[in-house]
C-alpha cells in the first residue's frame, strides 16, 4: 500500500509540475505588439482613383479564419470543435469568401480573423489567398493575434496562431498604421486577441484622403470596462482623422449588436452575452453615424451562435458587423449579404457610399 500511495503521489506531483510549468510558459510567453506601428502595404495593380460625388462599394467580413462551415460548432461557445476540419476545408471556405468578394465587387474591403498561420486553421496562409483573389487591390495586414500554444481543449488543442485584420482597396493605399486597443490584464488576456485596429490612407482626387479603419473588438471578455475603453480609443482616433480634413470609414466586427431590437428581429434569445451588448450609439463622436437603414426590415443576420451547427430556425443569430461613417460620407444603401453562413460564422455586410 505504501508503494501504491507513493506512486500515486509521484504521479500527482508530476501532473502538478507539468500544469504549473505550462501556466508559467503561457504567462512568460504572453506579449503584445507595441502601439502605433507602421504597416507594410502590399502594392498591387490598384487602378482606381476615388472621387467625390461617385458611388462606391465597401464590404466588411469576419471570415472566422476559414474554419466555421455550417456544420461546425466551437468549444468556447459550448460547441464541439477547436480546429478546422482540415486544410482542404479551410481552402474551400476561403474560396467561398473570395467568390463572395468578387460578386460584391467592393472598392474597399475589411476582413477580420484572417490567419497567416495557425494550428486552428491547419497552417493555411489565408492572407495570401485573399491577395490572390484580389489581384487589382492593394492589401494591408495588421496582426492582432500571436498566441503561444494553447493546450486546450486537451483532446484537440487549439494550438498557436498568427492572425489579424486585412484591408484591401482598388485605389492606392499610400500608408497604414496599427494601433493597440486595451485588453484584459488578468488571465482572460490569454483567451483574447491582441486587440487592435488599423488605419489605411487612400488618397482622393480632391486632395483629401479616405481613412479606412479596420477593427475587431473583444468578444469573450466579462469586463465591460475593457469594451468601453476600446470604443473610447477608437473614437478618439477617428475624430482626429476627421479633424485633419479626411473622410473616415470604420468597418468591422464590433461584438456589439448594431440594431436595438435584434432579438425580436431574429426571433432569438434575449439572454445577454458578452458579445451582444448594444452598440453605444450615444457615444459616437459628433456627426459620426452607423448606417443601419433597412437592416431590421431585411432581417438577415451577420453572425450566428457556434454552440451547435447552423440551423436557420433554432440557431442564435444577431447583427454585430457594420460600418461607422464620418459626416462627409453619405450612405446610399447597406445590406447584409446572405451566404447561409457557408464560409464563416459571419455574413458580410455591404455598403454603397458617396464621398461628399
Amino acid at each position: 500500500m505504501k508503494k501504491i500511495a507513493k506512486g500515486i503521489g509521484i504521479g500527482v506531483g508530476a501532473v502538478v509540475l507539468v500544469v504549473a510549468g505550462y501556466v508559467g510558459y503561457l504567462f512568460a510567453s504572453y506579449h503584445r505588439v507595441p502601439d502605433d506601428q507602421p504597416l507594410k502595404v502590399d502594392q498591387a495593380a490598384a487602378v482606381e482613383t476615388l472621387k467625390s460625388g461617385q458611388t462606391y462599394r465597401a464590404m466588411t467580413y469576419n471570415i472566422g479564419y476559414g474554419s466555421y462551415p455550417p456544420s461546425y460548432s466551437f468549444f468556447m461557445d459550448g460547441g464541439k470543435f477547436s480546429r478546422a476540419y482540415s486544410a482542404a476545408a479551410v481552402r474551400r471556405s476561403l474560396a467561398g469568401v473570395v467568390k463572395t468578394t468578387q460578386q460584391v465587387a467592393p472598392d474597399v474591403a475589411f476582413y477580420q480573423e484572417v490567419d497567416r498561420d495557425g494550428d486552428r486553421s491547419r497552417h493555411v496562409n489565408e492572407v495570401a489567398l485573399l491577395a490572390k483573389g484580389q489581384p487589382n487591390s492593394d492589401l494591408v495586414f495588421a496582426q492582432n493575434y500571436d498566441s503561444a500554444y494553447l493546450f486546450f481543449p486537451v483532446t484537440q488543442p487549439i494550438g498557436a496562431a498568427k492572425s489579424g485584420l486585412v484591408t484591401t482597396s482598388r485605389a492606392k493605399i499610400s500608408a497604414a498604421r496599427r494601433y493597440q486597443l486595451p485588453v484584459d490584464t488578468d488571465y482572460n488576456k490569454l483567451m483574447d486577441l491582441d486587440r487592435a485596429f488599423s488605419m489605411s490612407t487612400v488618397p482622393v482626387a480632391n486632395g483629401k484622403s479616405l481613412i479606412l479603419v479596420n477593427v475587431h473588438l473583444s468578444a469573450f471578455t466579462p469586463n465591460q470596462a475593457v469594451q468601453q475603453a476600446q470604443f473610447a480609443k477608437l473614437f478618439k482616433y477617428i475624430v482626429a482623422a476627421y479633424a485633419d480634413g479626411n473622410y473616415v470609414m470604420v468597418g468591422g466586427d464590433y461584438n456589439h449588436r448594431v440594431i436595438k431590437n435584434a432579438p425580436a428581429v431574429f426571433h432569438t434569445s434575449t439572454k445577454p452575452q458578452t458579445w451582444t451588448h448594444p452598440f453605444p450609439v450615444n457615444q459616437l463622436p459628433a456627426g459620426f453615424y452607423q448606417p443601419t437603414k433597412g437592416l431590421a426590415a431585411a432581417a438577415v443576420p451577420s453572425a450566428r451562435g457556434l454552440d451547435k451547427p447552423w440551423s436557420p430556425k433554432t440557431s442564435f443569430k444577431t447583427l454585430i458587423d457594420g460600418f461607422i461613417l464620418s459626416p462627409n460620407i453619405e450612405a446610399k444603401q447597406v445590406q447584409v449579404i446572405d451566404t447561409g453562413f457557408k464560409y464563416s460564422d459571419h455574413n458580410p455586410v455591404e455598403l454603397r457610399f458617396t464621398l461628399k
